[in-house]
């Protein structure tokens, strides 16, 4: 069988040489060839946490007229990170500007023959300006030059729009605007607008090390409706996830692009964030960090922030790998509701894999029985590769935008992009966040009798965790073309998991301060935030869909913690045949212009409640857009301990590995505080379950002791804010 194993895979491996010999496009023309050298730049210094510690003044003198460069460098998020690699070409903005000679970032060529080698960008800036759009009775987008307006000028049902473009922290921005036609040519007229704004924050899941694209088709058909209404968009390629997670810079850059358009245009009546996924977690934490910069939020699909959910996301390889590798009997694991069990997420049987046949060939590799999945989990659907991408710094990188010679001298992964806060460890790699020491998974399973003792003490035995990064290695991976998913060889990034045949597999620390520095730095929500919010999104668990409904209900929870109410903070869920955005918009407009006929002689908060329209209260829709259910207790359940409310009872909530080990739905603790296993059977943390039989085993398995959830995180520091204090 080894013979037949081996021999198919070095016919794939020839397979992918020849697939692969003549697959170069245009973006390895433009590939990065030199690590530029990092260049100082202020970092904000934080006293207890950041949303405490004064912003410096601006230094750049806003605004960016047409045809100048905007700031290169931030103002207060630190270094800019190199390498870079420039995507104003593929935002169909041209080239950048060169700005050295020396090689370091993309070659910039002649326009016209493309082959005389101009200079190199590294910070890939490029010249502000404007373009025009015209948007039909149909709402098909043409695109108009100034001279194409003079000639054929759009009708009266036509709606003309002014799109500026520029860099602002190395990322593209843009405004668009809606105008009358006597303003072709101006950039600072606003004849159309009503004056209020929407800032568009964007999703996705990234590491840096690029200046993201910038669509303006898809944002202004995203913001048509209210750009027909006279709002402004503005929007940056640094305020997209994809592009990376680093909430410092994330804030920085809305901070200057807002800024820009507040020295064309004035003050707005008021900015409202919208964006989905990380485009809604990025809206929490720069409302939480700082002011000026939104004044009312509707995040999409969205969780409290990204390293709380790296605690759990990061479990589910590791739980991958015990159900599909390590487990004693696999079979039973292929009853995917008792994976559910363990892992929390929602998990189908029956449910359909994309890359399901991955599992048995992996298993074939490993020379095991092979099996091929009878279900599927969110744990897989939604996260799969997710431990490769963001945790790995061997694998991190994905794309040929950088030449061999840079990318070994980078660790690509969500960590290192922010290293200046995390901070490094003894073999120069960003520190993280993730930390499973003592943690018991499936306790919650154990209590309620859904798995054995047995059953319970050999997952945890066996679960092991993340090597250090110092030992990673990148995925085994055959990629065939471009057209066909790559072929996994190292599935849930087994090779990259603890193991010990002989005794439980080692657990894995996070250093104190890195967690630390990520509360203080606003990696991390921690509920301090009072602007008028509506969390909006489908219910999509079925749908095996990452953006599980559990995360509204841990940022909830944390704004009660830091408040002791969520009078700001209203919950939307609706049947994904229905989308409630339009109503979240008018109804937000109602609230903040309310606040502004509020007397002056009022706190913010009660303002904010004062003002709270009647509408603006936790709701559930169904697929035709009727009400459900709303107000008060629709959406109680196990997050706050009550029986299922109406809303809840129609779209099931669902938890998490940390939930189901014990953990509270917060979903805040990094680093917990460990008891004895003694210590946990006299306080009743394995429920009615009697464990004395296997009190050795036990003990065994976790040797440095089992989280005690109640004692909070260990990891946050004591001077964090609480805005009941």
């Amino acid at each position: 069988m080894k013979k037949l194993i081996f021999g198919l895979i070095g016919l794939l491996v020839v397979i992918t040489i020849v697939l692969q010999f003549d697959n170069q496009d245009a973006i390895v023309e433009r590939q990065v060839k030199a690590l530029a050298p990092e260049q100082p730049n202020y970092l904000l210094e934080i006293k207890g946490h950041i949303s405490q510690s004064p912003r410096p003044e601006e230094t750049f003198s806003f605004p960016i007229r047409v045809g100048e460069i905007g700031p290169v460098k931030s103002l207060y998020s630190g270094p800019n990170q190199y390498p870079f690699f420039c995507m104003t070409v593929d935002s169909g903005l041209g080239q950048p500007v060169v700005d050295n000679q020396e090689g370091y970032g993309v070659p910039i060529y002649e326009e016209f023959n493309g082959k005389k080698l101009l200079g190199y960008s590294k910070d890939c800036a490029i010249k502000t300006q404007l373009s025009y759009v015209v948007i039909d009775k149909e709402n098909v987008i043409s695109p108009r030059s100034e001279l194409e307006l003079q000639q054929n000028p759009p009708s009266d049902e036509e709606l003309l729009v002014r799109i500026e473009k520029g860099t602002i922290n190395r990322y593209i921005y843009t405004i668009a605007m809606p105008i009358e036609l006597d303003e072709v040519g101006s950039q600072d007229s606003a004849k159309a607008w009503n004056k209020r704004l929407i800032y568009r924050f964007e999703g996705g899941s990234g590491l840096g090390f690029r200046q993201g694209k910038m669509k303006l088709h898809r944002l202004i058909k995203k913001e048509l409706p209210q750009i027909k209404k006279g709002y402004a968009v503005v929007a940056s390629s640094g305020n997209k996830t994809s592009y990376g997670y680093n909430m410092l810079l994330a804030e920085d850059t809305a901070r200057r692009v807002k800024t820009q358009f507040v020295s064309l245009f004035g003050e707005p009546l008021y900015t409202i964030g919208i964006g989905g996924s990380g485009g809604g977690l990025a809206q929490y934490l720069i409302a939480q960090n700082s002011e000026g910069i939104l004044d009312g939020l509707l995040p999409l699909y969205s969780y409290p922030d990204m390293v709380s959910v790296s605690i759990y996301a990061l479990d589910c390889d590791l739980l991958n790998t015990y159900f599909s590798f390590r487990a004693s009997d696999r079979e039973r694991w292929q009853d995917w509701q008792s994976r559910q069990h363990i892992e929390g997420l929602r998990a189908l049987n029956e449910a359909e894999q994309r890359f399901g046949w991955l599992q048995p060939l992996n298993q074939l590799v490993r020379l095991k029985m092979p099996e091929f999945p009878q279900g599927n989990s969110e744990c897989i659907n939604g996260y799969f590769g997710l431990s490769s991408y963001l945790n790995n710094p061997r694998q991190g990188f994905l794309k040929p935008y950088y030449h061999e010679s840079v990318v070994e001298k980078v660790n690509w992964n969500y960590w290192q992009d922010l290293v200046h806060v995390y901070g490094k460890d003894e073999h120069g790699f960003a520190q993280s966040t993730w930390d499973n020491v003592g943690v018991q998974y499936g306790l919650l399973a154990l209590r309620e009798q859904t798995i054995s003792l047995d059953e319970f003490i050999e997952i945890n035995q066996k679960i092991g965790a993340w090597k250090p990064f110092s030992d990673m290695e990148s995925e085994k991976k055959l990629s065939l073309s471009v057209s066909i998913p790559p072929l996994w060889l190292s599935l849930w990034g087994e090779h990259n998991v603890t193991e010990d045949k002989t005794t439980p597999a080692k657990r894995r620390s996070a250093p104190q301060s890195a967690i630390e520095r990520a509360y203080s730095y606003g990696q991390v929500f921690i509920g301090n935030v009072s602007l008028p919010i509506i969390d909006i999104r489908h219910h999509l668990e079925d749908d095996l869909n990452m953006h599980h409904t559990s995360a509204s209900f841990s940022t909830r929870l944390r704004i009660l913690e830091a408040k002791s109410h969520a009078e700001n903070h209203v919950i939307w869920i609706s049947h994904k045949q229905f989308n409630p955005v339009e109503q979240a918009y008018s109804l937000m407009d109602e609230w903040l212009m309310g606040m502004k006929g509020m007397p002056d002689g009022m706190s913010y908060e009660q303002k904010v409640k004062a003002a709270k329209p009647q509408l603006a209260v936790d709701t559930c829709f169904n697929a035709e857009g009727t009400i459900h259910a709303s107000g008060k207790g629709v959406f109680d359940g196990k997050w706050n301990g009550q029986a299922n409310g109406l809303c809840t009872q129609a779209y099931p909530i669902y938890s998490n590995s940390r939930i189901q080990a014990g953990a509270p739905w917060q979903g805040s603790i990094f680093k917990c505080h460990r008891i004895s296993v003694e210590k946990a059977i006299e306080k009743g943390v394995y429920g009615t379950i009697d464990v004395s039989s296997k009190l050795e085993s036990l003990k065994a398995t976790f040797p440095d002791g089992v989280c005690d959830y109640s004692l909070g995180d260990k990891g946050r520091p004591n001077n964090m804010p609480l805005m009941n204090d």
